[in-house]
This record gives C-alpha cells, sequence and structure tokens, in this order.
C-alpha cells in the first residue's frame, strides 16, 4: 500500500494515508503470544483498530459523533482471520437458535460455480471467490440443539465444516446427497425459494430439480421455503459483530469528513463528480470495496425545493453558501454501511455554519428521535412507520421515511420501514416483524424553509447505520449532530 496519495490537481495538498496495521506488530504491541484460534479474534481486530466499543446501557441517547478522519485498516492477507472467526462463531451459537425458532431440521444451500447463493458467502470461510463445481452445504439440527456443518463438494472446505463426500462424479455427488440426507432422516428441510426475499431465493431451478430427483422416495413432502431463517440470518448482529461494526461504519464516516474538508474541496473549482471520485478513490487505496457509486450533490438558492420535491440537489461546481449532501456505502468483514451526511460551504466573511442551517440539521435529528422512538419488538415495520409519520405529523417539516435492514448487504432483508418513492404500507417486507439484535439504516430526509433562502426549502438528508438491541436503537458509530464546514 503506497504511504501518502496525492490530491488531484486543484484539490490541495497531499496527506499521509492512515496505516494499516497488521496482525503481527498488534501481538507485538499488546505482548500477546499468539492470536486466538476462535472468536476472540474479532476482539482483537477491534481493539488492533482503534475502534470506539458498541455503546453501553446508559448512555446519552443523542449519540452524536465527530469522526475527522477514517481509522486504521487491516491488511487484505490479515481479514480472513477475523472474517472466519464470525463465521465459525455465529455457525456454532447463532445458527441453532435460528433453526429451533424456524422449525427447520435441515438447511440445505446449494450453489454452482459464479451462480452462488446469495447466503453462500455469508457461510464459507475466507479466503473464498467462489463455489467450485457444485458445491453444497447441509446444516443438520441435532437431538441436543447444536447443528453440525457438512459439505457434499469434490473440494472439502474445511473447519468447521465435516465433509462427507469429497468424489469428483457429479451423478455420484448427488446420490451422495440423497443418501445422505435419507440417513438423517429430517422432518423438514428447509430450501432458499422465496418469492418475497431475493436473498432467500438462490436455490436455482436446474438444482431444484436435480434435488428432488436424488431425494428419497416420499421426501419431496418435506421440502419447505427457508426463507424464514435466511432473513432472521441476514438480519441478525451477533455481540462480537456489534463492536467490529463501530470501527466499519468509522471508516465510512471518516471518508465523508475528508471530502467535506478543505482537504479536497475548492470553492469554485471541485465539482460534485470530482468529490464523489475522491470518495471511491479513497476506499479503494484503503482496499475497501464500494457497493454503489458514492453520490455527491449541492442545495443553494435558486433551485425548486418544497416541502414535497421528493429530492433535492443538482450536481456541479461547489461555490461558497453551497449545502452539500453525499451517500455512501462500503463492505469491510463482512459487514457494509450505507451512510448521508451533510456539509457547508462557508461564505466569504462568514465564520461558521449560519444557525438557521444549525437548526434545520438539529431538526433531522429529531426526525431521527421520532423514528427511532417507535422500535419495538414484535412491531411490524408498516407498524413502525405509521406510529413514526404521526408522531411527525404536527412538525413545523415535511418529512419522508424510508429506513431498510443493512448487515452483511447494504439493503438487507428484513423490516422494510417506507421507501423514498412510497411513503406508506409495504406488502409483505414492510409485514416483517422487528427483532432485538438487527442491524438498521436509519434513512430519510426532512425539508425546511429558510428565511434566508426566501422560504426556500433546505432538504436534511439523513443516514446512519444502526442497532435495534430490543430496547432502543443505537448508532454504531454515532450520528451526524454537526456540519461538515469547507472554510
Amino acid at each position: 500500500m503506497l504511504d501518502q496519495f496525492t490530491l488531484a490537481a486543484g484539490f490541495g495538498r497531499t496527506r499521509p494515508l492512515p496505516r494499516t496495521i497488521t496482525m503481527t506488530e498488534f501481538q507485538r504491541r499488546f505482548r500477546l503470544a499468539a492470536l486466538p484460534a476462535s472468536v476472540p479474534a474479532l476482539v482483537v481486530a477491534v481493539l488492533l483498530a482503534g475502534a470506539a466499543p458498541f455503546p453501553a446501557h446508559g448512555q446519552a441517547f443523542d449519540q452524536g459523533r465527530v469522526i475527522d478522519r477514517p481509522p486504521a485498516v487491516l491488511e487484505p492477507r490479515e481479514r480472513p482471520a477475523v472474517e472466519n472467526a464470525i463465521v465459525a462463531d455465529r455457525l456454532a451459537n447463532l445458527l441453532p437458535e435460528l433453526m429451533t425458532e424456524t422449525d427447520i431440521d435441515l438447511w440445505l444451500v446449494l450453489n454452482r460455480e459464479y451462480a452462488e447463493d446469495p447466503v453462500y458467502f455469508t457461510l464459507v470461510p475466507q479466503p473464498s471467490f467462489a463455489a467450485r463445481r457444485t458445491t453444497m452445504l447441509l446444516f443438520h439440527r441435532q437431538d441436543d440443539g447444536r447443528v453440525e456443518p457438512m459439505t457434499v463438494n469434490r473440494y472439502p472446505l474445511g473447519e468447521p465444516y465435516e465433509s462427507k463426500w469429497s468424489g469428483g462424479d457429479l451423478d455420484e455427488q448427488w446420490t451422495a446427497l440423497g443418501t445422505l440426507i435419507g440417513e438423517l432422516d429430517p422432518e423438514r428441510i428447509g430450501i432458499n425459494v422465496s418469492s418475497t426475499w431475493p436473498e432467500a431465493d438462490g436455490l436455482t431451478h436446474g438444482l431444484h430439480r436435480k434435488l428432488q430427483a436424488a431425494l428419497p422416495e416420499g421426501f419431496e413432502d418435506r421440502l419447505v421455503s427457508a426463507e424464514q431463517l435466511v432473513v432472521r440470518w441476514f438480519e441478525t448482529r451477533t455481540a462480537e459483530e456489534k463492536d467490529l461494526y463501530a470501527h466499519v461504519v468509522g471508516l465510512a464516516r471518516g471518508v465523508i469528513a475528508e471530502a467535506f474538508s478543505n482537504r479536497v474541496i475548492t470553492p469554485g473549482v471541485t465539482t460534485t463528480a470530482d468529490v464523489a471520485w475522491y470518495i471511491r478513490e479513497r476506499f479503494e487505496g484503503l482496499g475497501l470495496p464500494i457497493w454503489f457509486m458514492p453520490y455527491v450533490n449541492v442545495q443553494r438558492p435558486g433551485q425548486d425545493c418544497t416541502a414535497d420535491t421528493p429530492f433535492c440537489g443538482v450536481e456541479g461546481v461547489i461555490e461558497r453558501g453551497d449545502v452539500l449532501h453525499t451517500d455512501v456505502g462500503i463492505c469491510y468483514l463482512k459487514l457494509c454501511t450505507d451512510t448521508q451526511e451533510m456539509g457547508y460551504v462557508l461564505r466569504f466573511g462568514e465564520a461558521a455554519v449560519p444557525q438557521d442551517l444549525v437548526d434545520a440539521l438539529a431538526e433531522g435529528n429529531r426526525w431521527q428521535d421520532l423514528l427511532t422512538a417507535e422500535f419495538k419488538v414484535g412491531r411490524t415495520g408498516n407498524e413502525v412507520l405509521a406510529a413514526a409519520q404521526a408522531a411527525m405529523q404536527d412538525q413545523p417539516w415535511g418529512f419522508n421515511v424510508y429506513t431498510h435492514p443493512i448487515g452483511f448487504v447494504g439493503h438487507g432483508p428484513g423490516a422494510t420501514i417506507g421507501m423514498w418513492d412510497q411513503p406508506g404500507s409495504i406488502p409483505e417486507t414492510g409485514d416483517w416483524p422487528v427483532f432485538a439484535d438487527t442491524g438498521f439504516s436509519i434513512e430519510g430526509n426532512i425539508a425546511v424553509p429558510l428565511e434566508r433562502w426566501d422560504g426556500q426549502h433546505v432538504q436534511i438528508k439523513l443516514e446512519q447505520t444502526s442497532v435495534f438491541d430490543g430496547e432502543r436503537v443505537i448508532y454504531v458509530a454515532g450520528r451526524q449532530t454537526e456540519w461538515h464546514v469547507v472554510r
């Protein structure tokens, strides 16, 4: 990795990159003889990267946090140890609970090379870039509640999976799968088919037909959709993941802070596209994949922005007096982020952000509070939305709520709470109930009229990654309560 990066012409001066730190260096610094082979590796990684611990109960609910630069990033070769510790912990401790909850005795995840089930990469050890030939994963719930992960593959996956067959003939592989299922004799066999959730619909038509042909006689009636299991697997965050999530989101917020500063923006010269590409290339330099192209826009007087405008903002050259907005998403150590924050470019002679904009951002934080106060275990996404909309009805601003689950993927399965273009009840995905220990991207906007803009509205567009712990919504790396300022 390069020791420093050079900003594009017109952006400013060079600045050192946050340094990556190896596990070996961490062990030496903290006098650790070796990295544990199990879940404590995750804790080591969190300490290593300088992440703030997951907030404890009793911490102030406002949760504002300023992150002015991204924290350290693990070298690519050090990441599999952390990711595999997470997978091992989830398979050993979380999956048995979820299979019992959803009443699945045997879960099948069947894949072909380059046509993997969406859940596949959340289940297998890293590094892994594709399924090999036909890859069969089986998870058998035993009488004592434990789950045994197994494979029927040409290439065994290794721990924690037990290989039940490793021959090379495809017909023999399907025969071996059918024989094994007959020996296990499960009552309910979960397969990944769903008309609602794409993440739970990974079993292809061809593999489904092959599975039916391979099953022992009479077992076809035992096949059931595993969609509830898949959704619960995707949406649930373990204690170790919650600790780690603070660091992952801190990376996204730190790069936004860099981008919305004079380190990157020269008013009157830099464009919104320049900043968007800076964000993308900055993440690429840190070895962090984005899951969508960063977006940057500006609001200023003279634009068409009312309380009912779906989206306010344009692209172009960034000028003094502009209100900035960006939308950014990365994935790191199997956890994804989705972050929107706001900035302001001081006018000539201004020493601080104008008070009406300070007040507008505070109203945005109040909008967040009104929404998150309605999270209750067992409420559906639609019920949370309706309660939040009722609480906001008499507020002096227009609003829109479009909050979604997040975790292994940016737009995850779980309780959908509104959509930007459908501000009411959402069929099926909105009917899913809210569970404890689930990740949500608290997303939406308010539109506040500004006297200084002759009554034109400014849209405060906010999004922060959070976890609902069953009692309250916790922003894993804090939330924006202060404007980013370009001077």
